[in-house]
Formats: structure tokens, C-alpha cells, sequence
């Protein structure tokens, strides 16, 4: 790996991804800290500011954080991680805006981001002919990608407030019960042999409401089933946990692969 963090093609090899190419604890620990940092940085800035401006600020840190993330030439940790947490954290402050400024119902939203995600799965797979992570090395593969990420995080957000609030669960149940959800692909991979594309898109989608209610639990007052740390407080602690992270994947290059003739799909 070069001083810049990028996968390098003398040390690799082949076409590099632009994405995590090899799926670890480590990823999925970070990807779970994303979501959950997504979730109290936006409670935080919805409330403390004005919920419309805020989701436009946040969208255009998101777009300057995709434009560095599309202008790489290769798969840089720090990089890559910044448009996620940016995803994370506007997506469930657009989510959240339809419901709090709109008055969209949860089940509405939630039924309406499932809608998209399916349209953007369907157009990738007609288009690409695959859903692989391991083969985002093109402009148009990398675009589905992150359509697909911001599909996963708006309907995550959606249904785990549905979970908690429209259907009185609580975060703390939520959490329980996404937690058991999120152990169907993990096991269903691991035992008995479950698609590894059908199993990563299946964990990805749920680590979102997994994550927000993790949160939402930890951050939000005793009259909403909350520990009541304060969603400021949550925010701090997650994105210092994220960083230390990031750090740790830069350093020992996880998530980095070669990819072999046999493993890549050609383009359509």
C-alpha cells in the first residue's frame, strides 16, 4: 500500500475496486458505527437547527465527499469511509424530514425507500448482470453502488423508527430483534452455504436500523425508553470510535484484494 492509503496496481494486481473488496468483522463493526453515528448526529442537527437547511448542508458534504470518492482511482480506507458516514448521516436526515417536517407516516417511507431499493437492484443486475462488491471497478458499477448504499440507509432509518415508535417497540427492543434478524444472513452464510450476494446486501440493509436503534437507545431521554446520554454525546464517542477504526483498516490494509481474471465480470 502506498503512502496515500490506495490499493497500488504493483502490489495487487488486476483491476482494482473502488470499494472493500474483502468483507471482515472489521467492516461490518465500522459499518454498524456509521449507521448508529448516522443516526444521533442527525437527531442532533435536526433539532438544534432548522430540519431543511440542515438536510442541505448535509447534502452538499455528502456530494463533496462522493466526488473525492469517485475521483479516486482506487479504494482509499479514509476516503471510502468519509462518503459512508456522509450517506449515513444526510440519509437519515432526509428520512427523518419526511416524516418530522412532512408528516409522512413511517410506514409510508418505509414501504417507499423498499420500493426504490428493489428499482435501483433490478437496473443494476439488468445492467451489470451482477450485484458483486467484488467487481465495483467502473464508473457505472460504482454509481449503483452508492445508489444502493443510500437506498439501504433511508430504508433502514424509516423502519427502525417504524419498529420503535409507530409500532411502540421501543430502541431497546428494536435493537434485540434487528440484532436476531441481522444473524440470518450471518449464519445463513456461514452454515449453509446462503448466496454471498444475497447474504451481504441482506446484513447491509439491516445493520442501518440495527445501528440507529442502538443509538436512538443510547442517546435519547428516559420518556422514550432511552439511557439518555444525550445524542450529541452519542455522536462524539461513535465518530471517535470510527476513526480509530478507519486507522486501524488503513494500517492493516483490510478489506483490500486482488482481483483475478476469474473473479471480475465484464462489463455489459
Amino acid at each position: 500500500m502506498g503512502d496515500s492509503g490506495e490499493v497500488t496496481a504493483t502490489n495487487l494486481g488486476g483491476p482494482a475496486t473502488k470499494v472493500p473488496a474483502v468483507i471482515t468483522l472489521v467492516f461490518w463493526s465500522t459499518k454498524l458505527l456509521t449507521t448508529a453515528m448516522g443516526e444521533s448526529t442527525s437527531d442532533f442537527l435536526v433539532k438544534r437547527f432548522n430540519p431543511v437547511a440542515a438536510v442541505g448542508l448535509g447534502g452538499l458534504c455528502l456530494i463533496g465527499a462522493l466526488a473525492l470518492q469517485l475521483r479516486s482511482r482506487r479504494y482509499v480506507p479514509w476516503i471510502y469511509w468519509l462518503a459512508v458516514v456522509m450517506v449515513a448521516v444526510t440519509g437519515t436526515m432526509a428520512a427523518d424530514v419526511l416524516h418530522i417536517q412532512f408528516k409522512v407516516p413511517y410506514a409510508v417511507s418505509t414501504t417507499f425507500f423498499a420500493i426504490v431499493l428493489i428499482v435501483v437492484f433490478v437496473a443494476w443486475q439488468r445492467n451489470e448482470g451482477t450485484l458483486s462488491i467484488h467487481s465495483i471497478y467502473t464508473p457505472r458499477r460504482e454509481l449503483f453502488y452508492w445508489a444502493t448504499v443510500m437506498s439501504t440507509f433511508a430504508l433502514g432509518t424509516a423502519w427502525g423508527d417504524l419498529m420503535a415508535t409507530t409500532l411502540h417497540l421501543g430502541f431497546f427492543t428494536s435493537a434485540v430483534l434487528f440484532a436476531a434478524v441481522i444473524a440470518i444472513p450471518a449464519v445463513g452464510y456461514w452454515r449453509f452455504k446462503m448466496n454471498d450476494v444475497l447474504a451481504f446486501w441482506f446484513a447491509y440493509v439491516i445493520t442501518r436500523p440495527l445501528g440507529a436503534s442502538i443509538a436512538d437507545w443510547l442517546g435519547k431521554g428516559h420518556n422514550l425508553s432511552g439511557v439518555d446520554l444525550g445524542d450529541a454525546h452519542v455522536a462524539l464517542v461513535l465518530t471517535a470510535l470510527i476513526v480509530v477504526s478507519v486507522a486501524f483498516i488503513s494500517v492493516t490494509g483490510q478489506g483490500e484484494r486482488r482481483l483475478s481474471s476469474e473473479s471480475t465480470d465484464a462489463p455489459s
